[in-house]
């Protein structure tokens, strides 16, 4: 399977989100990645439901929704409603996790996992089966732009050999400083999807950037 592209919307400009969604429809980007922030769980706050219903409207691609936020299980119907393909959630936050997976995959979403960067990948050893993606963050989540964290190389390798031994399905994504200079290791590493902002918005040329990690 070719690895997927993920452009964060935390990026884009906000004074006309239409205009970047446009590109994001006019290029070779697989998903949409929505960060949703709520000041508590991370030191930032971000999109609220009705952006994302608006975003939804005229996206043509799916939504891969990240919440940072406390409570996530309180609100994933309302993320289905909105029209979410894939619902991640942090370990961290998720105090049932295994509930909570399950309730987004009855509310016909793809269901998945986020690990901050000093979280272990052995964290998921009774739950890997149960999830269809698992996000490693490759920076400290809650804002954009930051310096990539090396450690992640190794990460994924370890996530790839719990996925392998125990016969999961789940995808690795990756989030954080992801750009043309550590894409093609990301993806050597294990990575199956790899999620980037600044350097996808911030380029001259964003739909040439996501062509340049997208044929690696």
């Amino acid at each position: 399977m070719q690895h997927k592209i993920a452009p964060s919307l935390l990026a884009a400009n906000f004074t006309n989100l239409a205009k970047d969604i446009d590109l994001i429809n006019n290029s070779e980007a697989d998903w949409l990645h929505i960060d949703v922030m709520d000041g508590v769980f991370v030191p930032n706050i971000s999109f609220g439901p009705p952006v994302i219903k608006a975003v939804h409207s005229i996206v043509e691609r799916p939504l891969d929704v990240h919440l940072m936020i406390v409570q996530p299980e309180r609100y994933i119907e309302m993320f289905a409603e909105l029209g979410a393909y894939l619902l991640n959630v942090h370990y961290e936050a998720s105090t049932h996790l295994h509930r909570t997976v399950q309730q987004i995959r009855q509310h016909g979403m793809k269901a998945g996992v986020t690990l901050n960067p000093h979280t272990p990948v052995s964290v998921l050893e009774e739950i890997i089966n149960d999830v269809d993606l698992v996000l490693l963050m490759s920076v400290n989540p809650g804002f954009g732009g930051q310096k990539f964290i090396e450690h992640t190389y190794d990460k994924i390798k370890r996530l790839k050999e719990l996925i392998l031994r125990k016969g999961s399905n789940a995808l690795i994504e990756v989030d954080g400083g992801v750009d043309n200079h550590n894409a093609a290791a990301l993806v050597q590493a294990g990575a199956d999807v790899l999620v980037a902002g600044t350097y996808v918005f911030g380029s001259p040329d964003p739909v040439e950037a996501i062509r340049k990690i997208k044929h690696l």
